[in-house]
């Protein structure tokens, strides 16, 4: 089955061609990072706007790249959920009207579980049953899966996302949209040792996080330095570091201690945050005593792609999933509310 994916939830515009026996035929990818970057955030209009702009040319783009026509597909798959609810639209809306031009099943994909899957996507993907760190802008979560649609979750953040924990520390810092990515390249400049945060809700049972004492103790950090006259690139390099250092230490710990937990011997990293090297690194050093494994996409599908919804999709469609013609979005879509396809 050759299935169209298309993701429009947030910021990038991707769409992908998967097929079930070939594995990825094309992709394609908008970021709007540079038009969003001067508002020092997403603005919602306009990132539906852009959608709108530039879904189609790039629907064309993966046809072409594939060597496809429409005739050749056999459904599309959207993201339906979670996200902002105008660039839902755009995509759900697009994708439904050309499932019924082309007389193809449409599905809706749940944007969390396409990054959940998006390591099948490569070689050596993870064999089920494994866990799952799912880590991005919106969600920090520990998640046991059993197959597609079988999920239960294990812990997740009671306030800010590490993702988000990024972001606002790159803004403390003046480091500019988006601040996540900037802030991990600064770190690999900083000295360890000069400043000292804390690991949040480690010390305590449980599997759930918190980041916002973690953030407070930078805002406390970056306050100081700039009363002091202080906060040269050096010092921001130093505090990003020290701030990398315990959001890492954070998610190791508790990704050990819900394996154990679990009894299991693979651990997934997802979402857009599973693309920084330290956090990989030290998880595959870290696994080691546990003979656990670990698994990851390739960069360029950690954060939001249509590669990931096109193969999500195809699994439900291939199941026999699909929704009718109502156009159907839910901004806010728990993952532990999902089946397996055919439930």
């Amino acid at each position: 089955m050759r299935v169209l994916g298309i993701e429009s939830s947030c910021d990038e515009t991707g769409v992908a061609i998967y097929d079930s026996e070939h594995g990825l035929l094309a992709d394609a990818l908008f970021s709007q990072v540079e038009m969003h970057a001067k508002y020092g955030g997403v603005v919602p209009e306009l990132a539906s706007r852009d959608h709108v702009r530039k879904l189609l040319p790039l629907v064309r783009e993966v046809l072409e790249k594939a060597g496809l026509a429409p005739s050749d597909l056999d459904g599309v798959a959207y993201t339906s959920g979670p996200g902002l609810i105008g660039a839902l639209l755009v995509g759900a809306s697009t994708a439904r009207a050309m499932a019924m031009a082309w007389d193809v099943p449409a599905v809706g994909v749940h944007h969390m579980e396409g990054h959940l899957l998006a390591p099948m996507l490569e070689e050596n993907p993870p064999e089920f049953p494994f866990l799952a760190l799912l880590v991005s802008g919106g969600h920090t979560q520990l998640v046991r899966v059993d197959g597609i649609g079988k999920y239960r979750l294990m812990g997740e953040s009671m306030d800010d996302a590490a993702g988000e924990a990024f972001d606002k520390t790159a803004k403390m810092l003046g480091l500019g949209y988006p601040g996540g990515p900037r802030l991990a390249a600064l770190a690999e400049k900083g000295v360890p040792g000069r400043f000292t945060f804390p690991r949040p809700m480690t010390t305590k049972p449980g599997l759930d996080f918190s980041f916002s004492g973690l953030k407070t103790a930078v805002l406390n950090a970056v306050t100081e330095c700039q009363q002091k006259g202080d906060l040269d690139e050096q010092t921001q390099a130093d505090i990003c570091h020290a701030f990398q250092e315990a959001v890492v230490d954070t998610l190791v710990i508790k990704c050990k201690r819900a394996l154990k937990e679990a009894r299991l011997s693979r651990l997934v990293i997802a979402g857009g945050v599973s693309a920084n090297k330290h956090l990989r690194a030290r998880l595959e050093t870290e696994l080691k005593s546990l003979k656990a494994s670990v698994f990851y996409a390739r960069p360029q599908f950690c954060t939001d792609n249509g590669a990931m919804i096109a193969y999500a999709g195809c699994q439900r469609l291939v199941a026999g999933e699909h929704q009718d013609l109502e156009v159907v979005v839910r901004p806010r879509w728990p993952l532990s509310e999902l089946s397996a396809p055919g439930q």
